[in-house]
């Protein structure tokens, strides 16, 4: 979802399409609940499909084993690149679940949407999906812009939310340098908060200068590992100043029902601390993403 991961640089061979269009006819039928008791086969596989980027993957992953902890057949479809790439292949059926996120995916399809709290564009999204896609319950953990703080910045300035950055004197705020003219820059934080900041172009280091004080405030996405290891705040915003993207699981509207339970209890479980914290196991533990679901699976009651 970010323009800075890697996309898919090769398109799928014929096989493989092939491959994953058949999974997709497969598991097009309603399944028969998740007694792991009863038959399995082609007719009660779900093909989960995850994009190229570590988190995504470990969301994916933790679908995967959480239904299959439940009695289901899984065909793990990974790393297929981003969502121009994978779309078509959800909208066709040849991939029946995957974690998606809602703000970038209402945008793909409601270029003209106006929604930015989580709410609405939850709301927003299962108005503008198409026919025979469905999006179970979303999860409260994002991986979208948002304004962070050092956790020593924020105890000594009572920081929670974006609003309270009001009045504090000589704030300096850090980003890609398209961020000064982006509306939710230092534009829309005086429109919005009523929060005025000067701006430093700061891009990759924008951590770092932030951590160094020589800028208070840093636009970092909210599923960063660094907001873990390097001890940060990211401040709330309910005004809706960023696009909310929640994690939310896009599915095959024929099997929706059948696998909602499992899945909604995992969004349910998965905070945006939580999120943060797979994937500091991720980059900085370098642990596969298949042990990381599990353990995550176990420590919330899930497996």
């Amino acid at each position: 979802m970010l323009t800075t991961r890697t996309r898919l640089s090769l398109a799928l061979s014929a096989t493989a399409v092939a491959a994953l269009a058949l999974a997709g006819c497969a598991s097009s039928d309603p399944l028969q609940g998740g007694d792991p008791g009863g038959e399995t086969g082609d007719s009660s596989t779900i093909v989960i499909g995850s994009q190229a980027y570590y988190s995504n993957e470990i969301i994916a992953e933790i679908y995967a084993q959480a239904l299959e902890g439940a009695g289901f057949e899984v065909d793990r479809q990974f790393n297929i690149g981003q969502r121009d790439v994978y779309m078509p292949d959800i909208e066709d059926g040849s991939i029946d679940l995957f974690p998606e996120y809602t703000g970038n995916l209402l945008q793909y399809f409601d270029e003209d949407a106006t929604a930015t709290t989580s709410e609405d564009v939850y709301a927003a999204l299962q108005e503008a999906l198409p026919e025979g896609l469905a999006v179970l319950e979303q999860s409260t953990a994002t991986d979208q812009d948002s304004y962070n703080v050092t956790a020593e910045f924020a105890e000594q300035n009572g920081l929670t939310s974006i609003g309270d950055l009001a009045g504090i004197e000589g704030l300096v705020l850090g980003g890609a340098p398209e961020l000064e003219e982006r509306p939710y820059g230092p534009t829309g934080l005086e429109e919005v908060y009523g929060v005025t900041v000067a701006f430093e172009a700061t891009a990759d280091t924008t951590v770092d200068e932030l951590v160094a004080g020589n800028i208070q405030v840093a636009n970092v996405y909210s599923a960063d590992p660094r907001i873990e290891t390097e001890d940060l705040v990211t401040l709330e915003d309910p005004e809706g100043l960023f696009l909310a993207s929640n994690v939310v699981p896009v599915v095959n509207a024929d099997i929706a029902d059948e696998i909602a339970d499992v899945i909604n209890a995992v969004s349910a479980a998965l905070t945006p601390e939580g999120l943060v914290a797979l994937n500091v196991q991720s980059t900085v533990d370098e642990r596969s993403a298949e042990d990381i679901a599990t353990d995550w699976l176990a420590e919330n009651g899930l497996d």
